[in-house]
């Protein structure tokens, strides 16, 4: 079973989420009762809206994250899952997306925020692989 496979799962069983089609059209997603939360793009690589401000108060601790990719101005951020980490990692940042919606509600009526699928993201940090001695 893939890492998204794996995400998707635990994260398809949190209360406060729901499986619902992405509105990029590409893969699969859960959102809560007034926001999308997560896009699953690949079997890698899932977009997680954390909302403007989330992203803002964030922003320095989630372009240091390897695994994280930050868009300038999104309220989206891609996940990419290499290691088994990288789903802990996923799961803190989902529940951090659900805080922020809470604290931040988007108005229903607000069109759905773009997700990063199809924007340039800034360059990805070296993978685990890529940091070692000879990788």
């Amino acid at each position: 079973m893939t890492l998204a496979l794996r995400a998707m799962d635990r994260l398809a069983n949190w209360a406060d989420l729901t499986e619902a089609a992405p509105s990029c059209g590409t893969g699969s997603a859960l959102r809560c009762d007034r926001a999308e939360i997560a896009h699953f793009h690949t079997e890698r690589d899932v977009d997680l809206h954390l909302t403007t401000w989330a992203v803002r108060r964030f922003e320095q601790d989630l372009g240091s994250a390897t695994a994280v990719q930050l868009v300038p101005g999104a309220q989206w951020v891609t996940v990419r899952l290499e290691v088994d980490t990288d789903i802990d990692l996923l799961m803190t940042l989902v529940s951090l997306a659900l805080r922020a919606h809470q604290r931040c509600p988007v108005p229903r009526d607000a069109p759905p925020a773009r997700c990063t699928a199809a924007r340039t993201a800034v360059p990805a940090q070296p993978t685990a692989a890529e940091r070692r001695p000879g990788g």
